[in-house]
């Protein structure tokens, strides 16, 4: 009974007083001046605390964007900043060993405009972008819109895209290959799982075969590494697609694999998923045969046996092997990912953020995979600030299973960026709560990585003016 009463108590003169403030002071916007008691002046600072007072979003232009480049992050990366007419700094990255100029060619396309409506300026400027590091500039400057977005509004870059599924980032380290497996298997315990990782990913291509007798057929006439001195090079073996070098791997070569890669698993433990990287380059025969020779060692996914673009190889690849297969590292924008997908002709996708279209699109890319039950990881190869924008859309999105890291053994990696450290704590990322991306560029420590041919962030005013009519269609 007395709480039902006490729902029809009359309001206390100070309960009337500080509704009466609400109502006429800041509804009736009377002056906030006048004389107040201690406690009203208190409830307004508590209500007004976190009303964000340096940026106005609707007023936020962009005024210049410049580059520093990065080297040995593990491998090039050009960092983007985009600054405005209010302070604010984006931060982005153009994907590893891509040119700059990708990214700059953008300035005049840009400039004046306002940075928090990041999907209409992606439209304008996704037709700059191609497959591979072709898109690694309209990828880069789509992720420091994000980081100015969210610093105006004071949310996390992931709070922008429907929120978060999960509050950490399962990382996977990459490994590259060494000769000896029982030596690879001591590495990958001692500089991986010892490190709290539980994804892993190792390379086993046909360069472990190079300088075999009797692994390859084909091989001598292609100069695959730099083992194999007698061998004549009859054209560019990395830039042939994979069925026209008509290289194929013995049973022998077979055998050799499969006896490595078993070393390597028993002495990681059949605990922990173990993907394997990039091969090569040969044909779909020769992929078929690889994949059945290491079924029983449950490998998490067999990456880019062939390129990504040939979708009825990979179908003929995934229908024969129980092995799962995968890629999608140099795809552009989501149009080829639905070509894969709806013709099931792989088991998981492997965006990487920085040439798929940036952290809006990979979501969407990703919310496509997911209503076909098709998982995706995400591949990555940069600097923190590169990381940030992977970790912020992987929280977002919810098929998500790892995300690639390659600055586990790159000294002072983490220090490029100023944040909540560590960055990866036992093999996973925390999900940054601050603005933005998280993170800020820390000038002394990334300056110590800038490539001795770049300045940094030196002026970028010949890329001022637009001289191309840019309309696509009639």
């Amino acid at each position: 009974m007395k709480n039902i009463l006490d729902r029809f108590k009359l309001p206390t003169a100070a309960e009337n007083k500080r509704r009466d403030f609400l109502k006429n002071g800041l509804l009736g916007g009377l002056s906030l001046g006048m004389a107040f008691d201690g406690n009203v002046q208190k409830e307004m600072e508590f209500i007004t605390q976190k009303v964000k007072r340096e940026s106005k979003p609707s007023e936020l232009k962009i005024t210049d964007i410049r580059i520093a480049h990065l080297g040995g992050v593990p491998f090039n990366s050009p960092i983007i900043k985009i600054e405005t007419n209010q302070g604010l700094v984006g931060w982005g990255e153009v994907r590893d060993n891509a040119s700059p100029n990708y990214a700059l060619m953008l300035k005049s396309r840009l400039l004046g405009q306002n940075p928090c409506n990041v999907e209409k300026l992606f439209k304008e400027i996704k037709q700059f972008g191609n497959h591979g590091r072709a898109a690694g500039g309209v990828c880069g400057v789509e992720m420091a819109l994000w980081d100015l977005a969210g610093k105006a509004y004071n949310v996390p870059v992931y709070q922008m895209l429907g929120g978060k599924f999960r509050d950490e980032i399962r990382m996977y380290a990459d490994t590259p290959e060494i000769d000896d497996p029982n030596n690879f298997a001591k590495k990958l315990k001692e500089t991986r799982l010892d490190k709290g990782y539980t994804f892993l990913k190792m390379d086993f291509g046909i360069g472990l075969l190079a300088d075999k007798p009797g692994m390859l057929t084909g091989a001598n006439v292609w100069k695959l590494n730099q083992k194999d001195k007698k061998a004549k090079t009859v054209g560019s073996y990395n830039m042939t697609k994979h069925p026209f070098t008509r290289i194929q791997i013995t049973d022998k070569g077979l055998e050799y694999i499969a006896d490595y890669v078993g070393k390597i698993r028993a002495g990681v433990g059949p605990d922990i998923p173990m993907a394997a990287d990039h091969f090569g380059h040969f044909d779909v025969n020769t992929a078929i045969r690889l994949g059945k020779a290491v079924e029983k060692y449950q490998l998490a996914w067999l990456e880019d046996l062939v390129p990504w673009f040939y979708t009825d190889q990979w179908k003929q690849i995934s229908d024969a092997i129980e092995t799962p297969t995968l890629t999608g590292e140099d795809i552009y924008l989501k149009e080829e990912f639905i070509k894969l997908i709806d013709a099931k002709a792989v088991d998981m996708i492997h965006p990487d953020l920085a040439s798929s279209g940036g952290i809006l699109e990979t979501k969407k890319i990703g919310d496509y995979a997911e209503e076909h039950g098709i998982p995706m990881a995400m591949h990555f190869a940069g600097s923190p600030i590169s990381m940030m924008a992977n970790v912020h859309c992987a929280a977002a999105t919810e098929n998500f299973v790892a995300l690639e890291h390659h600055g586990v053994d790159v000294a002072g990696w983490e220090d490029i960026v100023t944040s909540d450290k560590p960055l990866v704590i036992n093999g996973f990322a925390p999900v940054p709560t601050k603005p933005g991306l998280g993170v800020e560029l820390n000038e002394e420590v990334a300056k110590k990585f800038l490539r001795k041919d770049s300045q940094w962030f030196a002026p970028t005013d010949q890329w001022n003016t637009k001289d191309s009519w840019d309309r696509d269609w009639s």
